[in-house]
Formats: structure tokens, C-alpha cells, sequence
């Protein structure tokens, strides 16, 4: 350490524990003073180092190509038109965790420009359907579009860049063929400008209107050469510079003028490959690359931090992914599977944690009722005692150790039952039962001490119920009704501080509802209108939870969708593997960022699947002497 410090002046410092902070970049230190450190005279010294990476982001709500207008950051972008079964004049934003719905264009359209920021964005040009190519130009603010000043020359898939009142459209396609026109846009209108050296279409851009960046596209119509042609703008003039190491078009593009990103498009085989440009020349980032090949999304942000969204793959699809250059390694959230239950089931009861979870009795195949009760280590499902009572559709609350059974029904014919049990993390005792509510599919949330049942069904049309009831380890007491009855709803927080999803009657229920101890308010309406679902929460439900699985009301069959909530508003999260409803909904006394689901239909299944959420962690390297 002496002569390192007389060499360069600086010491290596010595750590109790590595660095985990993004502002370690460049720190030389050692964690290790052991003495078989010390007589081996090894230190284990250490650094951060940046890298380039795409990780994984949440689900759009719908799949889009086409390449709809987009700009922003990566952790406020907007994402407008495109085209999925048809034009679309859907909005969605991002807040760097997941997508949530915005204010529609006022004019569907595909094949857009897209400038500026999430609350001041520019969307112009595209293909509308009649009459073709649009010179329509829309202005937002963050909540709703409003139209602005026609483009001189209506053009499909122009390069977009700027910002709402410094906007700029390059080239773009304007029948028969790609065309090199310019134009700016001062907030109201268009102007036109000197023409681009290459006439070109379905390009990336980037940058400012004084210092923007066009790269890649096609130059021409049929057979659609492709090209790797980058040229410069100051507001002024254009200037052609070093070109993309790959010819391509349809590509996501963010940046600056002096740093910029280009990643995937058609080759003309969809790619997942990633340059870099930094002002001079384009390299490849290889083996730095998309975790799904595709073309004609949308994209936004800087090159340390962007985001690549929509696209056709080839099919339209809804994923996300980010781009990030930086000491710290992004692992995205996923779900995975876990260990399966030991009887394949659905309809049961479901209390605990992703990592010590319970369920209970429900329903198999050729309609039997198991008692059997099952607990989960975060690996694998070990038999418990059974439960008191064989019932199809028996809710649950608390935790593995401390848990409360209630309700349920047989049939046929449809019969509700009111019992409930407490278990101990070995053995269930009969309580009281629910006074006057004889019914299944109920929602509970909180302990076993301080429980809270809502809604339900007797398993008849039209049977769904308002009530509340309060648990206080003995007895049961009346709570607030609900704004209105709903069954199959999925629950988490407290007693007093409860939140509900979902869940409704027949024509369904899209509303969050929270809980103070006394009275139900409604909350935000969750982006989905779903049945059956899982929640996760615990006691921090209120203002962190996630909604997983189930059926989406008027849709046929299950899904893999998932959402966060921040306590105001949701987004979208990372979708589940397998497409799922009425199974162990109830496990929700775990963090948000640890989900859990098991068994359910379709089929009455015996599958786990866990949730992780992101996780950032510091990019260390050992030091050595080769």
C-alpha cells in the first residue's frame, strides 16, 4: 500500500464489507484482513467498473408495432398510436417500474414521429386509415393531446426528435418513396428546412434541434435498401458521419448528438444487436444485446439510461427493455418456478409468506374436496394436519404459524358453509363461526388476531355480499360495508389499513378499495378488470402492493398479467410465466416484491410460481497482477 501511494498519491482503502454504491467507480479498496488473507500476503483488492447492459422491463397493456410516437426519459416516457389489430390511438406511459394508461390521440394512427417529454410530447405524421399519410400533428400534456400545427408535407415513419417547441421531422415516407424533407416545429407550426443528404425511412433519432443525430432506415422503395448512413443536424445543416457498423431500419434509437445508442430493427432479419456512437464512430457492443429480437417499437431516453418499448417480434408485442451503462448490474424481476404441491388443486384457502407459506382444503379434479393442508419453505411444499372442514372456495389470512380458515361451499347444490379454524403451524382448532355470512370466495387480510373478511358468495347468481366482518382472535364483530358487493376479490394490509382488488360480480369490478379500521373509500382503478387473482402486500398493501394472475372480466380463460401499486396509481409488472385463476390467492402477508401463487385452474394444477422483484447490485471486479 506505501508504494502504491507514493506512485500515484492516492491509498488503496481498506472496507469492513465490499462498496454497493454507483459512486464507488474507479475506488481501488480490500474487504479481506483474514489471516490467511495476510499470510498469503492477497488482499482480495477490488474496483467498480461500469458496463453496458438490457434488462428486462414490465409489459406494455397492449402489444403495438408499427412504430408508435415515443419520447421521455427512462423513468418518464410515453409511448402513443401504432398499430395492433388496427390503427390505435392508445397512450401509455412509463415510469421506469411499469406502464399505466394516458390520454388517447385524438386521431388513430400508425407509423408516427415523436419528440419531447412525457408531460410537453410532440406525436406527428404517421399513417391514418383513410386517407394514408398524415401531416396531423398532436401536442401532450402529460394527461390529455390536443392538435397542433399541420406538417407542410404529410409523411409515415419519419424521424422524430427535440422537443415540443423545438421539434424537428426528417425524412420519412411520403408515396412513392422515402423522401429527405425537414421540417421544424416552434410549438404551433412547421417550418420547412434544408434537406437531409439521404432520403430515408423508418429511421432512429436522437438529440436536440441544434444538435440531433439520424441514423439507419431505408433509402428507397422496393426492394427497400437498407441503410447505415448517420448524418448530423445544428439546426441548420446536415452533415453526413461515420455509419452504423449494420445496415437496418425499424430501430430503437436514444441519445445525444455525441452519445448515442442503436439497438435491434430488421438486418433484414429481426436483431437484437446494439451499437454505440460517441460523436465520431459507431461500436458494437457485442455480446451486449436485446433479450428479444425486434423492430418498428418506440424508444426513449439518454444513453446510460434508455428504453425500448412496443414493437414486432414479429407478431406486435408489449415488451419493455432497458438500457443502462453503469457500475451497478440490473437483475429484472421475474417469476420462476417453485416446488410443486403435493395434491394439484384449486379453490383454497391461503395464508403466509413466499417463503413460508399455507394453504388448505379446496377443490380437484372430479369436484373432490381435499382437507389436506400443505406449507411452503420457499422451496418446497411439506403435508401439515388437515383442516377441520372439506370445503371448496375457503379463504384465508395471518401467517403459517398463525393462521385463520373461514367460510367455503360444497356442492352440488351450492351450499355455503360459515365455519372457520385457527391453525398453530401445526394443528387447527375450531372457532366461532362468521355470524349470518355463510358464504365462500371471501377476501381476508391481516393476522390472525386482527383479521378482516369482506365480500364473498353463496355460490348462486347474484349472491354476492357488501359485508364486513373484524376478527380479534375470538370473535367476530360487524365492519363498514363495502361501496358494493363483490366476490373472488384478492386482499392485503391490515385491519386497519386494508386495500382490496378486483374481484366483483358478473359485469365486474375494476376498483381498489381501501380500509380504515371503520369505512371503505374508493382507490384508483387498477389498469385490469380481474377475478381470481393473487395479491401481495403485507402490511405496507396500502401504499406497495402487487396483483397477479386471474381472470380479466369479459375475456375467456386466465392470464399471466400483473400490476403494482404505489398507493396512488398502478402500472404494469412483470407478467407470470403460466396463465392462472383461483388458487393460493391469499399468500399476501409477503412484501410486494415477493409474490407467491400455487395450484389454480386451468386443470386444477399443482404448479408454484415466485415473484422477485428488480434488484440492483455494485459491478465489482478483483483486482489481479497478469
Amino acid at each position: 500500500m506505501t508504494d502504491y501511494k507514493n506512485l500515484h498519491g492516492k491509498r488503496v482503502k481498506f472496507f469492513t464489507s465490499d462498496l454497493d454504491n454507483a459512486e464507488a467507480e474507479g475506488q481501488i479498496f480490500y474487504s479481506d484482513i483474514s489471516a490467511t488473507a495476510s499470510a498469503a500476503g492477497t488482499f482480495n483488492f477490488k474496483t467498480a467498473i461500469s458496463s453496458a447492459a438490457w434488462s428486462a422491463g414490465a409489459s406494455a397493456t397492449i402489444g403495438r408495432g408499427s412504430i408508435p410516437a415515443g419520447g421521455g426519459t427512462q423513468t418518464a416516457a410515453f409511448s402513443a398510436g401504432g398499430y395492433s389489430t388496427t390503427d390505435v390511438a392508445t397512450t401509455e406511459e412509463y415510469n421506469g417500474t411499469g406502464w399505466a394508461n394516458g390520454g388517447d390521440l385524438n386521431t388513430a394512427r400508425y407509423g408516427l414521429g415523436g419528440a419531447g417529454t412525457l408531460t410537453a410530447g410532440l406525436a406527428f405524421g404517421g399513417h391514418e386509415n383513410p386517407p394514408d399519410n398524415s401531416d396531423a400533428t398532436e401536442e401532450y400534456n402529460g394527461t390529455a393531446w390536443t392538435n397542433g400545427g399541420d406538417m407542410n408535407n404529410g409523411r409515415r415513419n419519419p424521424a422524430g426528435f427535440g422537443t415540443q417547441t423545438a421539434g424537428v421531422s426528417a425524412a420519412g415516407y411520403a408515396a412513392p418513396n422515402a423522401d429527405n424533407k425537414t421540417e421544424e416545429y416552434n410549438g404551433s407550426a412547421w417550418t420547412a428546412v434544408n434537406n437531409m443528404n439521404t432520403a430515408r425511412v423508418s429511421s432512429a433519432a436522437c438529440g436536440i434541434l441544434t444538435a440531433g443525430l439520424v441514423y439507419g432506415g431505408f433509402t428507397g422503395g422496393p426492394p427497400y435498401p437498407r441503410s447505415a448512413v448517420c448524418e448530423s443536424y445544428d439546426g441548420t445543416n446536415w452533415t453526413t458521419v461515420g455509419s452504423l457498423n449494420t445496415a437496418r431500419n425499424a430501430l430503437a434509437g436514444f441519445g445525444t448528438q455525441t452519445s448515442a445508442i442503436a439497438g435491434g430493427g430488421y438486418t433484414p432479419s429481426l436483431s437484437t444487436a446494439t451499437e454505440q456512437w460517441d460523436g465520431s464512430s459507431w461500436t458494437n457492443l457485442a455480446p451486449v444485446a436485446l433479450g428479444t429480437a425486434r423492430g418498428n417499437g418506440g424508444s426513449a431516453g439518454t444513453a446510460p439510461a434508455g428504453v425500448y418499448f412496443h414493437g414486432e417480434a414479429p407478431g406486435v408485442v408489449g415488451n419493455t427493455e432497458e438500457f443502462n451503462i453503469t457500475t451497478m448490474t440490473v437483475t429484472a424481476g421475474a417469476w420462476a418456478s417453485g416446488g410443486n404441491l403435493n395434491t394439484a388443486r384449486g379453490g383454497m384457502g391461503s395464508a403466509g409468506t413466499p417463503t413460508a407459506g399455507l394453504v388448505f382444503s379446496g377443490i380437484t379434479t372430479g369436484d373432490n374436496f381435499p382437507a389436506d393442508s400443505e406449507e411452503y419453505n420457499g422451496t418446497a411444499w411439506a403435508e401439515g394436519n388437515n383442516y377441520n372442514h372439506a370445503y371448496a372456495s375457503v379463504s384465508g389470512l395471518g401467517t403459517q404459524t398463525a393462521a385463520l380458515g373461514f367460510g367455503g361451499y360444497t356442492f352440488p347444490p351450492p351450499t355455503a358453509h360459515a365455519e372457520a379454524s385457527e391453525y398453530n403451524g401445526t394443528s387447527w382448532t375450531e372457532v366461532t363461526d362468521m355470524p349470518a355470512i355463510k358464504r365462500g370466495e371471501n377476501a381476508g387480510i391481516g393476522t390472525q388476531t386482527a383479521g378482516l373478511v369482506s365480500g364473498g358468495t353463496h355460490g348462486t347468481p347474484g349472491s354476492a355480499a357488501a359485508e364486513t366482518l373484524e376478527y380479534d382472535g375470538s370473535s367476530w364483530t360487524d365492519g363498514g360495508d363495502m361501496p358494493a358487493a363483490r366476490e373472488d376479490a384478492a386482499g392485503t394490509g391490515t385491519q386497519t389499513a386494508g386495500i382490496l382488488f378486483g374481484g366483483g360480480t358478473s359485469s365486474g369490478n375494476e376498483e381498489a378499495i381501501t380500509y380504515n379500521g371503520t369505512a371503505w373509500s374508493t382507490d384508483a382503478n387498477s389498469i385490469t378488470h380481474k377475478r381470481q387473482q393473487g395479491a401481495a402486500g403485507g402490511p405496507a398493501g396500502q401504499t406497495a402492493s402487487l396483483i397477479h394472475h386471474g381472470v380479466v372480466h369479459g375475456v375467456s380463460g386466465q392470464t399471466v398479467t400483473s400490476e403494482e401499486y404505489d398507493g396512488t396509481s398502478f402500472v404494469t409488472s412483470v407478467s407470470a410465466a403460466n396463465a392462472r385463476s383461483d388458487g393460493g390467492r391469499n399468500l399476501g402477508n409477503g412484501p410486494s416484491a415477493a409474490g407467491l401463487w400455487c395450484g389454480g385452474n386451468p386443470g386444477y394444477n399443482a404448479q408454484t410460481e415466485e415473484f422477485t422483484a428488480e434488484t440492483t447490485a455494485l459491478n465489482l471486479k478483483t483486482i489481479t497482477d497478469s
